[in-house]
């Protein structure tokens, strides 16, 4: 493993070939808005690509142990699955709707829970969950979420519309620690921040078996899992570029991402009748559960 946190001084060794997924089929733009921002993301379709966003980010050693040793259960993924996926989704969504008091909130809520993720003594490696490189790698791998689910549903975005669409997202790493110069000043940049962190991605065995065990949904009952795992399984291998394939293990042939393809091809072509008040329910939900907290002094996490 790499000894420093990535930067982007240097010409990565990596291209966008590697580190991005590679979509031959896509629907045609169907939206004409000159500029976009992380608000044009929001759609319930897009939570097919969560969990490979999940493993993405683990796959840098320090996060995925930070996950896997995390000694928050009220937060545990495997422990409490539904009130972990409430979280991640209503952080998401103060990040890029609420309000500066709304994000600080969150932030100082998020900030009591992560105090208790660091490492210990036995910890094959060190990490701690206020680490801003950390949080900026988080963040980066939730902008691809973002910007690669979009573009499936909404067809690809020009390069003004992708510029704009990237400025807007800084809030998702903001809301914690990460600050506004650390963030890559334009797309271009980040690109090559990215293709530079990708270079530190190792999975080891813990990491991985913990990874595979939640697309296993071995944290829900035995019924769903049976009907939602397969999905999840491939739904996750399409949304992973092959250096994250790689370190998971995973082969993904050309029949398998026509299938990928074809099937987000239709779902954009339902997409366009449903309309968008219902497709972004979940995050209005979301807010005003968070609002609704915040007001009556409850506990936001």
């Amino acid at each position: 493993m790499p000894a420093q946190y990535a930067t982007a001084d240097a010409a990565p060794r990596l291209t966008c070939e590697q580190t991005r997924i590679q979509i031959t089929q896509r629907t045609p733009r169907w939206e004409r808005k000159k500029e976009l921002d992380l608000t044009d993301a929001l759609d319930f379709w897009s939570a097919a690509g969560s969990a490979a966003n999940v493993a993405m980010q683990m796959s840098w050693p320090e996060v995925g142990y930070g996950v896997a040793e995390s000694r928050v259960e009220s937060g545990s993924l495997m422990h409490h699955p539904w009130k972990r996926l409430r979280t991640t989704a209503q952080y998401l969504a103060v990040a890029i709707l609420g309000t500066q008091e709304e994000r600080d909130a969150y932030r100082e809520a998020v900030n009591v829970a992560h105090r208790q993720v660091r490492s210990t003594e036995d910890s094959p490696v060190k990490y701690n969950a206020f680490n801003r490189e950390l949080q900026l790698w988080v963040a980066a791998c939730l902008f691809i979420f973002y910007e690669d689910t979009h573009q499936l549903l909404h067809g690809a975005m020009t390069e003004e519309q992708a510029e704009t669409f990237y400025q807007s997202a800084i809030t998702i790493g903001t809301t914690l620690q990460v600050l506004e110069d650390q963030w890559p000043a334009t797309r271009k940049d980040f690109d090559a921040y990215w293709n530079t962190a990708c270079e530190r991605i190792e999975m080891d065995d813990f990491v991985r078996n913990y990874i595979l065990h939640l697309l296993d949904l071995k944290m829900i009952n035995v019924i769903p899992r049976l009907i939602l795992a397969p999905l999840l399984k491939f739904l996750t291998n399409g949304f992973l570029a092959p250096v994250f394939r790689e370190q998971m293990g995973l082969e993904w042939s050309d029949e398998d991402r026509r299938r990928f393809e074809h099937l987000f091809l239709f779902v954009s072509f339902v997409n366009r009748f449903i309309p968008r008040f219902i497709r972004t329910y979940n995050y209005t939900v979301l807010m005003k559960d968070l609002r609704r907290r915040i007001k009556r002094n409850k506990s936001i996490l």
